[in-house]
């Protein structure tokens, strides 16, 4: 008889979830919020998670069905970022979806129409919502100069988060940022490298010689998205610096992405490598063929990319923020700077090359402290979340105008 209530606990506890994700990006496409939820996603269900996939179509979609774990929608493109879109699908859709086959929870991934939409059908059916903070649009705003789009921006994202029972955050330095613009129940979900993909054993010294790179000499990377809001005027710079520093060191500047900024910096970094998008085994090795990694952005919510290189047995010169403030500790695994604070992040990259034993150890701690960031223990602690909120079934506020007299759309 006493076995009874811990096999019933048990059960419980290990049950398995309907979770839908709403996401407006997911892979293929190549950036980090595509490849968080594609991890999160694959982790749920092999898990025992029964996952629904709400996103827009893809170029490979066109005739591809919907289903009980998937449900595609219209996809509009986004002015600026080729191959991301918007996704829209009205709530009458997702109502009559959800009526029919009810999720347990939802986790809401971005803030577009898409997840607007679904937002407001999951209030309407009483069903928890998770959110997740992945992109700072409103540091977008800014850097393109437009400061009252970004007060109108992080309005409508306090107003649209503090409609989820739980919004998640990656790094610690979001958390503070987002609790000083009043942001409400805040949790922390940091975010994980594949150690075994990106690995300093995927080396080519053949692709180091088709750099015109030996052994010795220094390959300076850097991968992103190739956009304004990534302050890659920093990496001419730096690179300018290094190279006036160390006149009689051979090195290049490889640049592994794409955007709308390629061509102005082909122009003005001639001499440097760009390699356009990578994915996969030919990412791994080319992050594993470099040396130093150059890490300028100011507007990231995490920055996996700071992860990949480190798992790659890169020295990461970076601003003291986000991932980097998360996973680098100065002079032992990397290398920081104040925020914004361009001498500094040059100062640090001459520094990191000064010594090559030092450079070579850090590179072995970044290594090491990289191996450990794997998604397993994140996923388990997302699922975690999400079935907190399930079993605690806190009311969430209900969808009210974004300001008073608003058009915006509530129930």
């Amino acid at each position: 008889m006493t076995t009874w209530p811990t096999v019933t606990l048990w059960v419980m506890t290990t049950a398995s979830l309907h979770i839908t994700l709403i996401t407006e990006t997911f892979p293929p496409e190549i950036n980090g919020v595509a490849n968080t939820l594609g991890r999160l996603c694959e982790g749920l269900r092999a898990r025992g998670h029964q996952v629904e996939l709400v996103r827009p179509r893809q170029g490979s979609d066109q005739s591809r069905p919907s289903d009980d774990a998937l449900l595609l929608c219209r996809g509009w493109p986004l002015p600026g970022y080729p191959g991301l879109q918007w996704g829209q699908s009205s709530m009458h859709k997702l109502l009559r979806r959800w009526t029919r086959q009810r999720p347990d929870v939802l986790y809401i991934a971005t803030e577009g129409p898409l997840g607007l939409s679904a937002l407001r059908a999951a209030r309407r059916l009483g069903i928890s919502v998770v959110s997740g903070f992945h992109t700072n649009f409103q540091q977008y705003s800014n850097q393109y100069g437009l400061s009252l789009l970004s007060r109108m921006v992080t309005h409508y994202l306090r107003w649209f988060h503090n409609r989820s029972t739980l919004t998640l955050v990656p790094s610690t330095s979001q958390r503070l940022e987002l609790e000083r613009r009043n942001f409400e129940r805040l949790g922390m979900l940091a975010r994980g490298v594949d150690s075994q993909l990106f690995h300093p054993a995927k080396r080519d010294h053949a692709l180091r010689e088709s750099w015109a790179l030996n052994a010795e000499q220094i390959a300076v990377l850097h991968v992103g998205r190739l956009a304004q809001e990534k302050n890659l005027g920093l990496l001419k710079r730096c690179f300018e610096t290094l190279q006036d520093t160390y006149p009689l060191r051979q090195m290049k500047l490889i640049i592994v992405g794409d955007g709308p900024q390629r061509t102005m910096l082909e122009k003005e970094l001639p001499e440097a490598i760009f390699c356009g998008t990578l994915r996969g085994e030919e990412l791994a090795r080319h992050y594993a063929s470099g040396d130093v990694f150059l890490f300028p952005s100011l507007t990231e919510t995490f920055g996996n990319v700071v992860l990949e290189a480190m798992a790659s047995g890169l020295g990461v010169v970076a601003y003291d923020q986000a991932a980097a403030t998360q996973h680098i500790r100065h002079g032992y695994n990397g290398v920081l700077a104040m925020p914004g604070d361009e001498a500094a992040f040059c100062d640090a990259a001459n520094w990191l090359l000064e010594d090559a034993e030092s450079l070579r150890r850090m590179r072995l701690n970044a290594r090491q402290h990289a191996s450990r960031q794997g998604w397993p223990a994140i996923i388990e602690q997302f699922e975690r979340q999400l079935r907190g909120v399930c079993k605690d079934g806190h009311p969430v506020p209900a969808l009210s105008p974004l300001t008073p007299g608003s058009s915006t759309p509530h129930d």
